[in-house]
């Protein structure tokens, strides 16, 4: 029996948040929040937790925040579940996906949930997708491996986070049958399927942007990098871009130029994609090999003006986004995962230290750290940050921190 628990630190007051944080790393996917009023610099001893709250099951899921409640998956000993909790961390409902555990040593859900319309998407280790009402009712659910023949680059099971966007819920199975699928979002039924991308699913998840005038979803794989036209899920465009072993962290696309990159010794491109005379083209414009550039495991990429941050070999990189030119590089809190808002960048290792840094190609600029409660297993989820509040999920802890300017 495990107990349901909720660390309160010190009293506070949240009724509702003034920007959600929905779907995985953010309203835009890029991990950036337009928040203004934070605080550029932490005392002594770090920013103020308000609660700890526990009982969210093991994995490596993120939180999402919309309308007043937190959502997250995680595994108990009986089933992986999606759980709601409110804004204090008091426990609401929970929601059985599917079968528990996963690869080897490293058991739990990794996807994040996606919130939309008053429902939330999630996508279980195993491959099981479905729709939950905001108040906990199971509206429908499919197997993307076993309803779509899905089929995975290699073993760590599905991680990708479901996009919501247009009316369907848009996910990656992978293989013969079509790599990506469209289902419509309140039945789940299929809508499209994009039959001429076969490529075997990895570990991203899909971004929306506008390239040509068009619309398009794109997604990157263990082989290729490809966008589709979101209102019929044709295949525009893709050009190869080969990963090994897990290629997980999101395509970054802005001013004409995509960015992708995966660790393992393949470090990142980038492309230049164009439409011309009615075809698209995506024409590779940089590479950096192994560590010559940002190869970046799992923790994502944060772009800001010309320049992007991540975590690649040996600790944090920044380069310049149209040329791949590297600007610095420092070991700060080692490997992990970043997101930004107010001109900082907010750094979690996977050994549980986190930072707060200045986001400027100049030079690495720290104004705080703290170490976290270790305890035994890496911390891969990705942060959130809602209306000032920064909150970190870490296997069966979920914690939110006051990183408000003071008054």
């Amino acid at each position: 029996m495990r107990i349901l628990t909720t660390t309160l630190v010190f009293s506070f007051t949240l009724t509702s948040f003034a920007a959600d944080w929905a779907q995985w790393r953010g309203p835009n996917r890029d991990g950036v929040n337009p928040e203004k009023g934070l605080a550029a610099k932490w005392p002594e001893g770090g920013p103020k937790m308000l609660y700890k709250a526990t009982g969210v099951g093991v994995g490596f899921s993120s939180v999402v925040i919309n309308d007043g409640t937190l959502y997250t998956l995680g595994d108990l000993d009986d089933a992986c579940y999606l759980f709601a909790l409110d804004l204090k961390g008091n426990h609401k409902w929970k929601s059985r996906v599917g079968e528990p555990k996963g690869h080897r040593g490293y058991p739990g859900p990794r996807s994040t949930p996606t919130v939309s319309g008053g429902h939330v998407y999630v996508l279980g280790q195993y491959g099981d997708l479905v729709c939950v009402s905001t108040a906990g009712k199971e509206v429908w659910r499919t197997n993307i491996q076993n309803d779509y023949e899905g089929r995975m680059m290699s073993g760590w099971k599905w991680s990708e986070s479901p996009l919501v966007d247009d009316g369907k819920v848009i996910v990656t199975p992978g293989g013969s049958k079509g790599a990506v699928v469209a289902l419509d979002a309140k039945t789940g039924k299929q809508v499209w399927r994009c039959k001429d991308f076969t490529d075997p699913a990895g570990y991203s998840s899909i971004i929306i942007r506008e390239i040509g005038g068009i619309k398009q979803y794109i997604q990157l794989t263990g082989k290729s990098v490809a966008g589709m036209d979101a209102g019929n899920g044709k295949l525009l465009w893709k050009t190869d871009r080969s990963g090994r072993t897990a290629v997980i962290s999101t395509p970054v696309y802005d001013k004409g130029t995509l960015f992708v990159t995966s660790a393992y010794g393949v470090g990142c491109n980038g492309f230049k994609v164009e439409y011309k005379n009615s075809t698209f083209s995506a024409k590779q414009i940089y590479k950096h090999s192994g560590g010559a550039g940002m190869a970046n495991h799992h923790g994502g990429i944060i772009m800001i003006g010309e320049h992007m941050y991540g975590f690649g070999s040996g600790g944090l990189i920044c380069m310049h986004y149209l040329t791949g030119e590297v600007a610095w590089r420092a070991r700060s809190v080692g490997k992990g995962s970043l997101i930004a808002a107010d001109g900082m960048l907010y750094l979690l290792s996977e050994g549980h230290e986190l930072a707060l840094a200045e986001a400027t190609p100049e030079e690495y600029r720290e104004h705080g750290r703290i170490r976290l409660q270790p305890h035994g297993r890496p911390s891969w989820a990705h942060m959130a940050l809602a209306d000032g509040i920064l909150f970190i999920r870490d296997q069966e802890s979920l914690s939110a921190f006051d990183v408000r300017k003071k008054k």
